[in-house]
């Protein structure tokens, strides 16, 4: 496990996938990372919960910005916003990026903010 302790259930920590149709990056998304995320123990720990921009965005997700590129990860616990990171360009470039946002969300102390979309390695 990753050694995050589990948040209230209704005030859970989530994993935001901000995502439209005909985005191919999300579909890479989608064929690469979604069928194992909820296996992983990240995914245990912090599960996923998509949002299609071209819908109403749910009223509890008032105070996370949303934008027009897809997809955008964000990492949200108990209504705040943690961090996030835009695009996807493969899974090792999304497992390095969560992973930093894991660090953050267990260390309650790095501000919420942008990370580079650069690849990082596991």
């Amino acid at each position: 496990m990753l050694g995050l302790a589990l948040p209230t259930p209704s005030r859970a920590a989530q994993l935001l996938i901000f995502e439209r149709p005909g985005c191919p990056y999300c579909a890479a998304f989608d064929r690469e990372v979604a069928p194992i995320y909820p296996l992983t123990a990240e995914g245990k720990v912090v599960p996923a919960r998509r949002v299609d921009i071209t819908k109403a965005i749910p009223a509890d997700l008032a105070f996370v910005k949303v934008e027009r590129l897809t997809p955008v990860f964000v990492l949200i616990d108990n209504g705040r916003e943690i961090g996030r990171f835009r695009g996807y360009a493969g899974d090792d470039q999304f497992w390095g990026l969560f992973g930093v946002l894991l660090d953050r969300l267990k260390n309650q102390a790095a501000p919420a903010g942008l990370l580079p979309a650069a690849p990082v390695g596991r």
